[in-house]
């Protein structure tokens, strides 16, 4: 047992958190949350970042200084030039092709010793690190400098603990028709699905020694930070917990821990609209009758696609806002929204072109339900929101979080895509057509009995979301467990080892 001179050395002792994020939209807008909660509550945070990273984030970095808060923004170059990137390719959703994506990993893995190097020189040495599962050689720094490691895991624990799941029994390996339905084992219910819905990590062909590593890193890991809530995925939580045997750590949802407008502005990148201009067109609008639109920083939907949801929406007559990304604009599309369209919709309809500040918009009260492609960041924000959701989900953990959403918290109409994007070819029709858009849009705003229900059930987990994230709530005790953890567990020898140093 830990004797009292020992709890108050620790106590005097200040956290030194150093957090990893994979360059990637989905996953640094979580991290980036995490080191303001941590730095809140006593922590000193390093993030680790990339000068084009920094740039995008730059309204947040600016309030962190302004507040004082002990959080410090490390700008490593990002080797582009090494790996064969274009200049400035420095996140996921600037890959220029599929093509590039391998050597855009590879890059991540050429920043191992200017962290180490970093890491090497803070005084003293940093206690904790928390890295996104996607870096696994940070194993080999945490190792070296002889702290505990936990893995961030950004999606939801249900697919986390499918992938899992489907690892161990061999799934992955025995199975070679990536459409063949299969039960997952284990689970409490049942729970079918095909390889190409749940892919685990990195299961395409020539990912392998990538995969092997990831995997690697995540078993030789001390623990698992996650961002979900114990109320969301109890069962799942608790199932995951006993089958890596390891200590779990939700402190979800991150998204709540921005209460200030213009901080829920500022997430994750500069938007393309004034959202005080977003707020005064929801103003106009009645409670509960506007659809939000908006799939995620790395979908690019093909134009044909985009022209389907465009008419889908309109033909459903309800009042929306849509987010078109700046990669999707390609000039058939910006030729069909200028020649018709967007004036045809003028008076129910809001187009954004590039970033939107979605969490401000979801937390609209005009705001009635959400058409999502199903990342955990945008379904977390919609869940905290109270928002019922559409889902179209793409790939990767999309379509397990789909299951999540529409089966079990009865939240959700599917839009019914079964296909991950990335078996589309330009000639293939689209995922989903008009109608089925219309018809989705008109069950997930239905004010009969169904939609009410759903309705309901939003907003009984928002609330449960909004205690969690309060004093007492499940997910603020676990974050002091973890700096606690931090603390017992962190590098003691850190006079020594300067003094090695020296």
């Amino acid at each position: 047992m830990t004797n009292q001179a020992t709890m108050s050395g620790l106590r005097s002792r200040e956290p030194h958190f150093v957090l990893v994020p994979l360059t990637a939209q989905g996953h640094m807008i979580p991290m980036v949350d995490l080191a303001r909660l941590l730095a809140e509550r006593g922590a000193r945070v390093s993030l680790i970042t990339t000068p084009v990273n920094a740039a995008r984030i730059k309204a947040i970095i600016n309030r962190v200084k302004e507040s004082d808060l002990p959080i410090q923004f490390a700008e490593l170059e990002f080797p582009c030039a090494e790996v064969g990137l274009p200049d400035g390719c420095e996140n996921v959703d600037l890959v220029p092709s599929a093509g590039y994506y391998k050597a855009f990993f590879e890059a991540t893995h050429h920043l191992r010793e200017p962290v180490a190097r970093y890491l090497r020189a803070q005084r003293p040495r940093p206690t904790c690190m928390i890295t996104d599962m996607c870096n696994p050689w940070t194993a080999d720094v945490a190792r070296e400098l002889r702290m505990p490691r936990l893995v961030f895991h950004g999606p939801s624990c249900f697919f986390i603990l499918c992938s899992h799941l489907m690892q161990q029994h061999g799934i992955y390996a025995r199975i070679t028709d990536d459409f063949e339905p299969v039960l997952i084992p284990e689970l409490p219910q049942p729970v079918e699905v095909n390889k190409a819905q749940a892919p685990g990590f990195f299961g395409a062909l020539g990912w392998e020694k990538f995969r092997s590593e990831v995997l690697e890193a995540e078993s030789t890991a001390d623990g698992v930070v996650m961002n979900t809530f114990d109320d969301l995925e109890h069962s799942y939580i608790e199932l995951y917990r006993k089958v890596i045997g390891k200590e779990v750590w939700t402190i979800g949802p991150l998204c709540l821990y921005n209460k200030d407008l213009d901080n829920k502005a500022a997430r994750g990148n500069k938007p393309a609209i004034d959202h005080h201009r977003v707020l005064s067109w929801l103003d106009s609008r009645k409670p509960k009758s506007v659809l939000y639109v908006s799939f995620g920083s790395l979908v690019r939907t093909r134009p044909s696609q985009l022209i389907e949801i465009g008419c889908g929406l309109e033909a459903s007559n309800q009042p929306f806002i849509w987010v078109i990304k700046d990669v999707e604009r390609t000039s058939e599309v910006d030729k069909w929204l200028s020649e018709g369209f967007e004036e045809r919709v003028s008076t129910k309809g809001l187009v954004i072109k590039g970033w939107a500040p979605q969490v401000v918009i979801l937390s609209h009260p005009a705001i009635g339900g959400f058409m999502t492609h199903c990342g955990w960041n945008s379904m977390l924000e919609a869940v905290s929101a109270g928002v019922p959701m559409i889902t179209w989900p793409n790939f990767a953990d999309q379509f397990l979080n789909e299951k999540l959403v529409v089966d079990e918290l009865g939240i959700g109409v599917a839009i019914g895509v079964k296909v991950p994007y990335y078996y589309l070819t330009e000639d293939s029709p689209p995922a989903a057509k008009r109608d089925d858009i219309a018809k989705a849009v008109s069950r997930l705003m239905d004010k009969g009995e169904e939609g009410q229900e759903r309705r309901k059930r939003a907003k009984e987990l928002a609330e449960k979301a909004m205690s969690t994230m309060e004093g007492g709530g499940s997910s603020m005790e676990n974050m002091a467990r973890l700096i606690q953890y931090a603390l017992m567990h962190g590098n003691n020898d850190s006079d020594q080892e300067e003094e090695h140093d020296a």
